[in-house]
């Protein structure tokens, strides 16, 4: 579905991507990971157009971005990207309504069928109920999931998310994952997630690809790029990789917070000895 082979980005003299190889296939879930300044929203911005690339190719379905309209591309791919600046005096609705601007002619209105697109967006989104509030009166969670309805509504073939989950709480990132997940089951969707939080990544996704200094340091399942050496070298910081009792997925714990609470049960143990 996504091929990017060879890219190059650079800000100035300053390069950001370096031979950077990524693929997406229907129905897959991949995780975009690394520290900050690494390169990963750079990669979703050059996909979708927004910066230039010096080399290198990207393509959909075998067809290259660069020979891709605006438009057309917006029909196949949406984007959901952290902090969105939504236009203040609109509501939830109106907002997730822009989502089917791609598929209208000049100065059409939505119809009976792009209403109910969008209110099944905004339901699969858990934002329906808020659809009569103003943007600006509604907290940073629930602009997100306006954000993600509006991309819904879009029914793209690829969805690429910045950092979806950076303003939602803990079910509503568990809960905006597995609807990623359930999406690309069940419509073929395909999605590429920048996601810091590893192990948040490691329990919804296909695939992985970590990113170090513009340049793909590993990929693969989650297992296999997940590794405690791989992440102390990128990150530089130590840590333990544990497997989720449950599912195997890789959980990934700081050795620094393992060591503390080594040190508390011994501080309690010892305050608890007669």
């Amino acid at each position: 579905m996504l091929s990017v082979r060879g890219l190059h980005v650079s800000y100035g003299e300053h390069p950001v991507l370096r031979g950077v190889d990524l693929d997406a296939a229907r129905g897959e879930v991949v995780a975009v990971l690394g520290p900050n300044g690494c390169g990963k929203t750079t990669l979703l911005r050059a996909i979708t157009g927004g910066v230039a690339y010096s080399a290198g190719e990207i393509a959909i379905d075998g067809a290259s971005v660069r020979g891709m309209s605006a438009g057309a591309l917006a029909k196949r791919v949406a984007v959901v990207t952290q902090g969105a600046v939504l236009p203040e005096g609109f509501t939830a609705l109106e907002v997730a309504l822009m989502g089917r601007t791609p598929h209208l002619r000049l100065l059409q209105s939505e119809g009976r069928r792009d209403l109910q697109i969008v209110q099944a967006a905004m339901q699969r989104a858990d934002c329906w109920q808020l659809r009569d509030r103003r943007v600006e009166e509604l907290s940073g969670g629930e602009r997100q999931r306006v954000v993600i309805s509006r991309a819904l509504a879009q029914e793209p073939e690829l969805l690429l998310l910045d950092e979806p989950t950076s303003h939602l709480d803990l079910q509503h990132q568990v809960d905006t994952f597995r609807l990623l997940r359930e999406l690309c089951t069940e419509r073929r969707l395909t999605a590429v997630a920048v996601v810091h939080d590893l192990t948040l990544a490691a329990m919804f996704s296909d695939r992985m690809a970590l990113l170090a200094d513009g340049r793909i340091e590993a990929t693969g399942a989650p297992a296999d790029v997940l590794r405690a050496e791989t992440i102390e070298r990128v990150y530089g910081i130590a840590v333990r990789v544990l497997a989720h009792p449950d599912t195997g997925r890789p959980v990934v714990v700081p050795e620094a917070a393992t060591a503390a609470a080594g040190e508390a049960r011994r501080r309690a143990g010892a305050g608890a000895a007669p």
